[in-house]
């Protein structure tokens, strides 16, 4: 097995316990294995010959090494990630995440650039990293030894992948099924189209922030805006509201929308329109519109730091428009998915917009992504979801 040597003057991030180790942190000059392959298992030693840990390596990118394990004794191989998927899933259980869940969350469940989705017996599989794609036939293997599910389909159709020197694809990773399936949460039945949904298509990040909405509808007239097939819309239906209306500009979502409210019975509640949410919530604060509940549950607004100060402005102009939509004594429902912006940062960011509405909140609910997606201390990109409920007074 080929071995990389670490620089003397690099921060102990990597020491105490970040899988990621970028190309500036690698000594090119000392034992740099020119035959390691693109993807291939390497040992990693600190400067003064200290073993830290066994990843898999890229030179192509800008994170060179990933690590799978601290553990020397510990080799990479089929039963490795079977081990590893067996440790999530016990994991998920224990927790209370069976029927629908991240199964794995990348470098939270230690198998880094692996997304894996379970949706009843179907699960979907993200390869993010040259490294972890070589293992996907092990992986395939591991969740057809463990689970035995009706199918598998893999959505790597994902740009990420180009930086590591892969194409996007998409497909059966076993036979082939009917891609367009029905899963229940929190008592609520949704479409969810695997092949062509967003991401892996369903958002299971927000399982938990969907039903801490059920009490504050109850009765409510609501808005939501970005509301992509309509989960958020839908449970507060289903919790009682007396009114919803959802925006999205895609016409394909909307017509998902729809499809899961007659899905639940519930078409006479909810009604959805194909808009542009930024100008119609502008447009309706002009009109002096106001609604009992507003959530707002807009996609990511930077991808890198180059762009935070984008975000934040963003971010605080839409929750503005949202506090004004809300009637006094109403409820705003918001979240940022945006890695960048950091809890703290994102509260500020709903005060600073509070305070330009002249508008006072309280603070009900403050939650990040539902706990299949763990949050692991010192890895921030672990900790991307956050979610808001205030009472707007």
């Amino acid at each position: 097995m080929k071995s990389i040597f670490l620089n003397k003057k690099i921060s102990r991030r990597v020491e105490t316990g970040h899988p990621w180790i970028f190309g500036n942190e690698v000594n090119t000059g000392k034992a740099l294995d020119a035959a390691a392959k693109p993807g291939e298992i390497v040992n990693v030693y600190t400067h003064d010959k200290k073993f830290i840990g066994r990843g898999y390596i890229n030179p192509q990118s800008q994170i060179m090494v990933r690590l799978l394990t601290r553990d020397k004794d510990e080799m990479i191989d089929d039963r490795f990630f079977l081990n590893r998927i067996q440790q999530a899933w016990e994991y998920r259980k224990k927790i209370g995440y069976t029927e629908n869940c991240r199964l794995i969350f990348g470098e939270a469940d230690d198998i880094p650039q692996l997304i894996i989705d379970k949706f009843n017996d179907y699960f979907v599989v993200q390869t993010l990293a040259l490294g972890i794609d070589v293992w996907k036939p092990a992986i395939v293997k591991a969740l057809e030894q463990v689970f035995s599910p009706k199918g598998i389909y893999e959505r790597n159709d994902v740009p990420v992948r180009e930086l590591e020197g892969m194409v996007q694809q998409k497909g059966f990773l076993s036979a082939a099924f009917d891609t367009n399936i029905i899963i229940k949460e929190n008592d609520v039945l949704f479409h969810v189209d695997i092949a062509n949904g967003q991401k892996t298509g369903f958002f299971l990040d927000q399982q938990d922030n969907r039903r801490a909405i059920q009490h504050i509808v109850k009765g409510a007239d609501v808005l939501g805006a970005f509301c992509y097939t309509g989960s958020f819309e839908i449970c507060a239906a289903h919790y009682g509201a007396r009114s919803v209306l959802g925006l999205d500009i895609s016409q394909n979502a909307i017509d998902m929308c729809n499809k899961n409210a007659a899905l639940n019975g519930l078409e006479n509640v909810c009604s959805f329109v194909c808009d542009n949410a930024f100008d119609v919530l502008k447009e309706w604060t002009k009109e002096g519109k106001q609604w009992d509940v507003v959530m707002l549950d807009p996609p990511s607004f930077s991808k890198s730091r180059a762009t935070i100060d984008k975000a934040v402005a963003g971010y605080k102009e839409i929750n503005l428009r949202g506090m004004k939509l809300v009637k006094p004594g109403g409820f705003l429902v918001t979240s940022s998915c945006t890695n960048l912006v950091q809890p703290g940062l994102f509260l500020d960011i709903i005060q600073m917009a509070a305070a330009d509405a002249k508008r006072k909140i309280r603070q009900v609910v403050f939650n990040a992504q539902s706990a299949d997606h763990p949050i692991i201390y010192g890895h921030e990109n672990t900790h991307y979801l956050k979610f808001l409920i205030v009472q707007v007074l």
